[in-house]
């Protein structure tokens, strides 16, 4: 029966794992190991390697008291700040005794992410929908008692209350779509779609907003094929979305351009791709805010985008269904000349 060596074993380890001797001196690596420090801490020692306190009172802990033990490792690299997961475990020899540790280093960032995401989905959700409940709670209890028997403002308590029904509807709706298409984000969409088509049925459906505010629509390249590998629903709720953002925030008596066009090459997808451009004529975006727009309920301004029955969750939806589609979302704004939201997906 073969023995592997401990070398061959620390190879075939996914994550970095390095082991030290009684001294501290590192006297083994693996290729993870090398990747995370850029170089191979082989011969270093660890103590001037790591330099952070709770790590070393961890080989501390291994090293002189033969115990296991753990502690938070922050390494800063080019691309950030990563969270690790640190364990050292006593290393013996044939007496069993010590004769350095084995140190581990497990990625906990990504975890960590998206332990914050949650905690911050609960609080805004939670936020979000405590002011209507509120309000609501409010109204009927005045109802119940002072507006008893007051009509005029029975009435516009009423209206107010449906008000906060719907906007409380609408939140609803758009946390079950934008959970929908994160649960199908890495799901390849496998039908051939026609953007044309999903963009004047969109169109369509809108035609009573864009009528109710004084907004005439411009399109070109709409009426040629152009052809995708998509899910038609989530590409209909994507321009809708866009679309509607526009008339909200497009201004009365402006024009919204919508427009289509192929490119042989697209430079950051490296593929032929369609372009879907919504062309706005509203305000515009402080580039202080772009970077931001498609996280979940950021709102320029949260006074005016609840006026317009906005849930801060629409870019969000966009964002992912783009993802799916394994395509951009691109975002362009002056202040005082309007926005351009461009989406662009791989042509089939």
């Amino acid at each position: 029966m073969l023995t592997p060596s401990v070398q061959s074993v620390l190879a075939g380890v996914p994550i970095p794992v390095m082991v030290i001797d009684a001294n501290y001196r590192v006297i083994m690596t693996n290729g993870p190991t090398v990747e995370l420090f850029s170089n191979d801490p082989l011969g270093m020692n660890a103590v001037t390697l790591l330099r952070q306190a709770a790590v070393l009172a961890a080989m501390d802990h291994a090293v002189r008291d033969g115990r296991d033990s753990s502690a938070r490792f922050v390494f800063s690299g080019i691309s950030g700040e990563v969270t690790y997961d640190f364990k050292a475990h006593p290393l013996l020899d044939e007496a069993g005794g010590i004769s350095g540790a084995v140190l581990s280093f497990e990625d906990h960032s990504q975890m960590e992410e998206s332990e914050l995401i949650r905690r911050d989905f609960i609080a805004n959700v939670s936020h979000e929908l405590r002011t209507p409940l509120t309000s609501l709670t409010g109204f009927i209890e005045t109802l119940k008692t002072s507006a008893r028997d007051d009509p005029e403002a029975r009435s516009r308590f009423l209206e107010i209350m449906e008000t906060e029904a719907h906007r409380m509807g609408r939140m609803v709706r758009d946390l079950l779509s934008l959970s929908r298409v994160e649960a199908d984000e890495r799901v390849r969409p496998r039908d051939q779609v026609d953007l044309s088509s999903v963009v004047r049925s969109v169109i369509a459906t809108l035609e009573g907003k864009l009528k109710n505010a004084d907004i005439a629509i411009d399109t070109e390249g709409v009426d040629a094929v152009h052809l995708v590998m998509g899910d038609r629903d989530q590409l209909t709720q994507l321009f809708l979305n866009l679309i509607e953002n526009a008339i909200k925030y497009g201004g009365s008596g402006k024009v919204i351009r919508v427009s289509i066009s192929e490119t042989p090459i697209d430079r950051a997808l490296r593929l032929p791709a369609v372009r879907a451009d919504v062309i706005d004529q509203g305000e515009g975006i402080d580039p202080l805010h772009l970077p931001r727009l498609t996280e979940r309920f950021y709102r320029i301004d949260d006074h005016r985008s609840r006026e317009m029955g906005g849930t801060g969750l629409g870019l969000a939806i966009v964002k992912h269904i783009v993802n799916r589609h394994r395509g951009r979302l691109k975002i362009v704004s002056q202040q005082g000349e309007g926005s351009t939201f461009s989406v662009i997906l791989p042509a089939a």
